[in-house]
């Protein structure tokens, strides 16, 4: 059986964040209130969620152009895998260990789960700590 090919896999990212991340950002934007219902949201500042709806649509749009050339969208990958774990991190673990962790978490830990896992497999890490001069000289 054939692997995966990288590239593939970076392009399965993309789309991936461009249907989740878009549909998901327009959703908070256009029709917050449905949303919150959808995912069992408590009510919350319109400012924030605003916020959080504007910059999964922009993963979602910066992913558009990562489908044309993939090794220019690692950025974004890289950004999406470091807030990510740093939410794991710094809100999820605490509010487990304190026995605070609301129920609707769950959806929301399972899809981040899913695009941590997704940005650790089509990063290539190889090429991100890849020194720029050894890029120019081709070793």
């Amino acid at each position: 059986m054939r692997a995966f090919p990288l590239e593939s896999r970076r392009l399965s990212n993309g789309v991936y964040t461009i249907v989740l991340a878009g549909g998901t950002g327009l959703g908070i934007i256009l029709i917050p209130n449905q949303m919150k219902s959808m995912f069992g949201l408590p009510s919350q500042d319109p400012m924030i969620s605003g916020v959080v709806g504007s910059v999964f649509l922009a993963f979602a749009l910066l992913s558009i152009l990562g489908l044309r050339s993939p090794l220019k969208f690692v950025p974004v990958l890289l950004l999406q895998l470091c807030y990510k774990l740093i939410w794991f991190i710094g809100v999820i673990l605490p509010l487990w260990i304190q026995g605070q962790l609301p129920i609707y978490a769950i959806s929301f830990i399972a899809i981040f789960a899913s695009y941590i896992i997704g940005d650790l497999i089509a990063i290539p890490f190889p090429y991100v700590f890849t020194k720029q001069s050894e890029l120019a000289s081709g070793n």
